[in-house]
């Protein structure tokens, strides 16, 4: 551990003009409040505030920021107050330390929630201030850093933690070296055998082909030098984690992956790094696709470098960053830059952009959302995105996330030109709404008067924006009819135990399950967001078997598929929709047939609202999915050789069976197909789906629900 000594001098070398005593204050304070308190590790707890503020000296931040790494934790973990530290060192230090308390002291109502109400009040807190977030991301990684001394469940709860919010949240801000080491100790934790094995094949390749990296340093800082550009050449091994994602995306083993090494060319001017990038492409051949100038296009957060990857020595694929100094400081820094000291002086950086503006219109964006895991997806899709810039007609350049498709560009101009959009063109022809955009197209916006959002579109957009209007808008076109069959289905779970679905009653179960009226209550149960077994277990808690439905243990016979049938009834499933296990479940009685059962989101419910007294609130046991059960899918795919043979293969690999196929649609570059297939589960045909969206001539893969697994089919 530093003495105060040492912190003190740590911090002079940037920033002569630091109030020295303040830092020892501060110092002298927390090591107090601590004292007797060990860490896991055995060590004395002061020590981790310590580090934690020489990480933040590192990235030579002001004195308020240090002072609070050293004082963040004493209001949760002793006897100290606001009102004291605010009298001893001001509202500026106490506020921030405040600040982290807040965001590690967080009261939450459910397992569930926990996540994303955390990552909720992180964006909050950080709109206020941001070092509030540059602390707490300090916090956490020293904290990874000496992960080992936990338990190992508390472990990997930690590193998924931090692999889904941490991580990610350091790299959109910019610290990309943070976000490297975060992901690398959490992948250390998760994966350790997947990590270990790259580590070994590492060490493999050195032995066959030997060092490459100072070799292409040299090569590369000789080319420099007979181009007259005077650079700093610096080269590394990608991290284990990283290497280990793109073996995942791209589905290749280590020895035939690209671009393991990464090289950075640090010159003195913008001009410099166009004669470099020359240079270095009239000595190696580039690779097609694998160029970014981000100098000219800069990401969001302030980042410029020029990316491109060659086929350099021993025909190795190597990664090269070429950017200036201030450049690379930004890229190093991040968003800490705007804190930075230099000489005793605060340091502006001309490229450094403040990502408070992001962060302030995310939280805007999604503080009201009404599910807590619908913020953290549509959070996670803005971070771990990149961007493609995209152009109206008046040649305003509007950015997305790469995949983004012409909803999501509507979206992102104005929500009622999303709400209204009916086609677009991209580069003046006409497309389908799921194109995918690409850099540089420009994207015309085709509207009509009351066009409303349609369903499909969620599955077509990538941007948290869009996704969140259009929930919303479908949320509030069909309320009405949610809250009508939601009280249906709370008349039957209630009248399956003898109880009424009163007014007081909903009311009541509303109140125990955090919702603001009964309303609320029926829409999400008429949405399946909540099912009558929550219902009856929120309001009579006693009357809920082992199995978790109201009614009788004997219910739940393993052996069943479906629990919630009376005695000698049978059920089969709707054709209609297919349900499938994985899916909420509603049986209609049918005079002579038995029981139909139908996915709760099936169109025929609509038409049986008046017949409800025949409804029967049912749902999958375990046993369901040890049988299998039909499902359909529509494929678009390129008409080409082989493709037909290698649908099969992978359907086959994800132990799926094929009952049936028939063309649908035809045409010289494309053929629409209906494939039924033969799965055990929801999971099961997510993940057949999954594997056939992932090959490339593979543009399109839906399940058939409804009145559309119904096509008009021709035999070829």
């Amino acid at each position: 551990m530093l003495s105060d000594d040492e912190l003190v001098d740590l911090i002079k070398v940037y920033n002569p003009r630091s109030d020295e005593s303040l830092i020892r204050a501060a110092y002298a304070y927390g090591m107090a409040a601590h004292e007797g308190q060990l860490r896991s590790s055995g060590e004395p707890y002061f020590s981790h505030p310590v580090e934690v503020a020489c990480l933040l000296a590192e990235q030579r931040l002001d004195d308020a920021t240090i002072v609070t790494a050293l004082l963040h934790d004493t209001i949760e973990d002793t006897g100290s107050t606001f009102r004291a530290l605010e009298k001893r060192f001001g509202g500026d230090v106490a506020q921030l330390v405040d600040g982290v308390t807040k965001l590690t002291n967080l009261e939450l109502s459910s397992v569930e929630t926990e996540q994303a109400e955390n990552f909720r009040k992180l964006l909050i807190s950080m709109s206020k201030d941001l070092r509030v977030i540059l602390v707490k991301l300090a916090d956490r990684l020293h904290n990874m850093r000496t992960i080992k001394f936990l338990p190992h469940e508390k472990q990997v709860r930690k590193a998924r933690e931090t692999m889904d919010i941490y991580a990610p949240l350091a790299g959109r801000m910019g610290m990309q070296w943070m976000r490297e080491e975060l992901e690398d100790i959490s992948f250390r934790v998760l994966n350790p055998d997947a990590r270990q094995s790259i580590m070994r094949r590492f060490i493999t390749l050195k032995k066959d082909t030997g060092d490459l990296i100072p070799r292409i340093t040299e090569d590369i800082r000789k080319l420099l030098d007979d181009c007259g550009v005077e650079a700093q050449v610096m080269g590394r091994e990608k991290k284990p984690y990283s290497i280990w994602r793109k073996m995942q995306e791209k589905g290749e083993v280590f020895g035939r992956l690209s671009d393991i090494y990464g090289f950075r060319i640090i010159t003195g001017s913008v001009e410099d790094c166009y004669v470099a990038l020359g240079a270095v492409h009239r000595r190696w051949a580039a690779v097609p696709g694998r160029f970014k100038d981000y100098i000219s296009q800069p990401k969001s957060n302030g980042y410029r470098s020029i990316h491109t990857t060659v086929s350099g020595r021993s025909a190795k694929r190597v990664e090269i960053q070429i950017r200036t100094r201030q450049m690379h400081e930004v890229a190093e820094t991040g968003v800490a830059a705007h804190w930075s000291y230099r000489e005793g002086e605060r340091f502006e950086n001309p490229f450094a952009v403040d990502p408070v503006r992001w962060l302030a219109q995310l939280t805007e964006r999604f503080e009201a959302a009404d599910n807590p895991n619908d913020f953290l997806e549509h959070v996670k899709l803005e971070m771990f995105t990149d961007q493609v810039f995209c152009f109206t007609p008046k040649g305003e350049v509007i950015k997305l996330p790469r995949g983004a498709t012409p909803i999501d560009f509507a979206y992102a101009i104005h929500t009622r030109i999303g709400d209204s959009c009916v086609g677009a063109k991209v580069d003046g022809q006409r497309v389908p709404l799921w194109t995918r955009l690409r850099n540089g197209q420009s994207v015309t916006i085709i509207r009509a008067e009351g066009q409303r959002p349609q369903a499909s579109w969620e599955d077509m957009v990538v941007t948290g924006r869009a996704k969140a209007a259009i929930r919303r808008s479908l949320r509030e076109e069909h309320r009405a009819g949610h809250i009508a069959l939601g009280r249906e289905i709370a008349r039957v779970a209630l009248e399956r135990i003898g109880k009424k679905a009163s007014d007081k009653a909903l009311r009541t179960a509303a109140n125990q399950m955090g919702l603001p009226d009964a309303d609320e209550l029926l829409a999400r149960l008429g949405a399946a967001e909540v099912t009558g077994r929550d219902l009856v277990g929120t309001l009579y808690p006693e009357l809920i078997d082992q199995s978790g439905r109201p009614g009788h243990a004997a219910d739940a016979d393993a052996e069943r598929p479906i629990v919630g049938l009376g005695d000698g009834q049978r059920a089969q499933p709707a054709p209609c929709c297919q349900p499938i296990p994985g899916e909420r479940i509603i049986g209609i009685a049918v005079k002579g047939q038995g029981v139909q059962v139908h996915a709760i989101d099936c169109p025929t419910l609509a038409a049986l609202e008046d017949d409800a007294e025949n409804w029967i609130d049912l749902a999958w046991t375990p046993s369901a999915a040890r049988v299998p059960h039909l499902a359909s899918i529509e494929a678009t795919v390129a008409n080409d050789a082989g493709v037909l043979g290698r649908i099969c293969t992978l359907i086959g690999e994800q132990h799926a069976n094929i009952s049936d196929i028939v063309f649908t649609d035809r045409k010289p570059d494309f053929y629409r197909m209906v494939i039924d297939l033969e799965v055990r589960d929801m999971k099961h045909l997510h993940n057949v789906q999954t594997a056939l969206e992932a090959d490339s001539d593979i543009s399109q893969v839906r399940r058939l629900r409804g009145a559309s697994a119904e096509p008009v089919r021709h035999k070829v």
